[in-house]
């Protein structure tokens, strides 16, 4: 079984510094996550994944199925930013077809499935970011079958895209590269006119 996960990011229009960023781990247990800063933080968000780099590499693998793990994981990068900036997070990773992860703030996960049906994974009853000491991890827990496609997303990538312009800039790309996916995501985000920095990453396991 076999795992392709690619990302894309953009600063906003005008704009030099992002502050998204993303991180695609391609160890034996692949995984990707995103973050999104606020507040004219570009460093913040590397700095969450630098930290949930480091909890994944040293957890055991049996535990990164576990809900527990992840909202630890969460609380964890909550108390690491308390007093500073902000950011988003949303996080995942793959074991067979099983993809498991969690996020905070109001960057999203999706799933577009083989036979067209596109959905939202996170729940977005809490918007508290990373570093306000109020967030409330969110579970994910998708079994993904071959050829459909999970997606993470910041808020400036999904803001502008209903669920059908989503699946549309997927489908643009179907004949070409997996790698292309993110990459059609935020140019049909930016023919929108987008005001905030945005991220995508692609995620798909292949028998």
């Amino acid at each position: 079984m076999k795992v392709e996960c690619y990302g894309a990011t953009r600063p906003q229009d005008g704009g030099s510094a992002n502050e998204d960023a993303f991180v695609i781990g391609h160890g034996p247990i692949k995984f990707a996550a995103l973050c999104d800063g606020a507040g004219h933080a570009e460093q913040v968000a590397r700095r969450a994944l630098k930290l949930f780099q480091t909890f994944f590499k040293e957890a055991p693998p049996e535990s990164v199925l576990a809900d527990a793990t992840w909202a630890k994981w969460v609380r964890l990068l909550d108390s690491a930013l308390l007093g500073g900036p902000q950011s988003t997070f949303v996080g995942v990773a793959v074991v067979g077809n099983e993809v498991v992860g969690a996020s905070a703030g109001d960057s999203r996960c999706y799933v577009l499935d083989a036979d067209g049906g596109c959905r939202i994974v996170t729940d977005s009853r809490s918007k508290a970011r990373l570093g306000s000491g109020k967030v409330e991890p969110m579970p994910i827990w998708v079994t993904l079958r071959s050829r459909d496609i999970l997606l993470l997303l910041s808020d400036g990538a999904w803001t502008p895209l209903s669920l059908y312009l989503l699946k549309r800039a997927v489908r643009s790309v179907a004949l070409k590269h997996f790698s292309e996916v993110p990459q059609a995501v935020l140019d049909a985000a930016g023919r929108s006119g987008r005001a905030d920095d945005m991220t995508t990453v692609a995620l798909r396991v292949i028998r």
